[in-house]
């Protein structure tokens, strides 16, 4: 038998329509997933997604947010470029001071301002102080979305630019990420043992320092070996070239205290310091298994400054330090993966030592972003935001006189019936963030609300100022967000007699 055409259309028409008439029989919702629902069917435990006719239309939408509305955000300041020249001088200069925030040209009402605690009225002008004394460190701790110096970057050449300071700050003996602000080239024999990492057996001890990871020459041995099973272990040697990245902001291509932070030392281990080929220091690092710093002074940045270490059995080295002579240094503690809750895990004892020498005034703690996948309700959020206080009372209890800044996590997003909507439990845990911040004598600023809000993540997407994977900023992007979060910070941190300017 023939089949005409007409007969071909009018049984895919058919079909066409009743699979549209199903969309008026699926449920919404019938699909249940961790924090959200799909449209479809269930039955007795099974459950077939399938859009309902809203969804398939498109009549409903995450946010009302638009392009425009996401725009706008990003246009209320104007980020700072890399500069290409240095300045001869540390101190600020006039030319400095005219890449301040211009308010004449900024909507101050709709930044997104840091929440400080009621209960201490204070904390701004304690900042200020801090900022502004001889000598200022801040550790950023973070997780992926501060990689490779962003978002700290561009706060460090900002405040540098404000208050004073050069130098990068922390930089891992072995960094296992591309950054900008320092050339540092280690030997092959390096290895990383990172303590936020859930891929790596911890090491007993838990001696992990302030910067949580720690680099070796020689494998790590829960048991140290004895005398006769030394003199038979080979001499390792192993290095690392410092230098000063042309591609940095530049205040961190100025540094010339270096030190070189090393601690469960407990064999002999030489170490000679070399620059452009000329050995400046030679000594041996302290065995006693105790933290301390080892001190590299030279007189200008170097170019080519070689550290040799050589042992038959490696210490613990907690990083190098990379900074000017004296105001604001920052170090970038990048934690792939970490929600922010591995703080309490590590040896007290070791990480107050380096922090009480690293002289730490402001720690910054951005998470959250991480932990937003696993929650299933709002139990799951409050049991996290407790972890959280308790993370940043536990850092206070071992770096006493430090404030603590957290930054809460960026909007986020999932499938959802085919379109990326925001995590549905991603605002209350913003709001219990930022609860809990205030009920625990710490400053909040909210990344979730300076972005747009609730739906804003796709926008920033569409724009080219998020990654794809809905997550990590742009350089473009980068840039956009830590001169939101300076601003924010720069206007409660002026002196009361400039706040004609805004």
């Amino acid at each position: 038998m023939r089949i005409k055409p007409i007969q071909i259309s009018l049984f895919i028409l058919f079909v066409l329509g009743g699979l549209f008439g199903l969309m008026f029989l699926s449920e919404k919702g019938g699909v249940e997933k961790a924090q959200t629902q799909d449209d479809g069917f269930s039955y007795q435990g099974a459950s077939i997604k399938y859009p309902t006719y809203t969804t398939f239309l498109g009549l409903e939408k995450d946010s009302s947010l638009t392009r425009q509305d996401v725009l706008e955000v990003t246009q209320i300041v104007t980020p700072l470029d890399i500069e290409t020249t240095e300045s001869k001088s540390d101190s600020t200069t006039t030319g400095d001071i005219k890449q301040l925030p211009d308010f004449t040209k900024i909507d101050t009402t709709r930044l997104v301002r840091i929440k400080y605690p009621e209960s201490n009225p204070d904390f701004a002008n304690e900042l200020r102080e801090k900022l502004s004394s001889r000598s200022c460190r801040i550790i950023h701790y973070g997780d992926s979305q501060i990689e490779g110096d962003r978002i700290t970057g561009y706060l460090r050449n900002r405040l540098q630019l404000m208050y004073g300071g050069s130098g990068p700050g922390f930089i891992p003996v072995l960094p296992v990420y591309r950054q900008i602000s320092a050339v540092v080239e280690p030997s092959e024999n390096w290895q990383r043992y990172a303590f936020f990492d859930p891929t790596q057996k911890k090491f007993s001890h838990k001696k992990y320092g302030a910067y949580l990871s720690v680099s070796r020459f020689t494998n790590y041995q829960k048991e140290l070996p004895d005398s006769l099973a030394i003199d038979t272990l080979p001499i390792v040697r192993a290095s690392v070239v410092i230098g000063k990245s042309k591609k940095s902001y530049a205040k961190f291509r100025r540094f010339t205290n270096i030190g070189l932070h090393y601690g469960n030392c407990n064999f002999p281990v030489k170490i000679s310091v070399f620059n452009n080929g000329a050995l400046i220091q030679e000594d041996n690092l302290i065995a006693d298994g105790k933290y301390h710093q080892y001190k590299i002074r030279t007189a200008v940045t170097p170019t080519n400054l070689k550290i040799e270490v050589e042992g038959k059995i490696s210490a613990d080295f907690y990083g190098l330090t990379l900074d000017g002579n004296s105001k604001v240094q920052i170090d970038n503690v990048a934690m792939r993966g970490a929600s922010g809750t591995i703080f309490t895990n590590a040896n007290a004892a070791i990480y107050s030592q380096m922090m009480r020498q690293l002289s730490s005034k402001i720690v910054i703690m951005q998470y959250g972003g991480n932990t937003m996948p696993y929650l299933k309700d709002s139990t799951d959020v409050e049991n996290y935001t407790k972890r959280i206080a308790y993370q940043i009372n536990w850092i206070k209890r071992r770096a006493k006189n430090t404030n603590v800044i957290f930054i809460g996590p960026t909007d986020m997003c999932l499938p959802v019936n085919g379109k990326m909507e925001t995590y549905p439990l991603l605002p209350y845990l913003n709001s219990k963030l930022s609860e809990t911040c205030m009920q625990n004598n710490t400053a909040y600023w909210s990344m979730y609300d300076a972005m747009g809000g609730k739906g804003a993540m796709k926008l920033w997407v569409d724009e080219k100022l998020t990654a794809k994977d809905y997550m990590h900023f742009t350089w473009k992007g980068t840039k956009i967000i830590s001169e939101l979060f300076f601003t924010a910070l720069y206007l409660d941190l002026k002196e009361p007699e400039t706040d004609d300017d805004t």
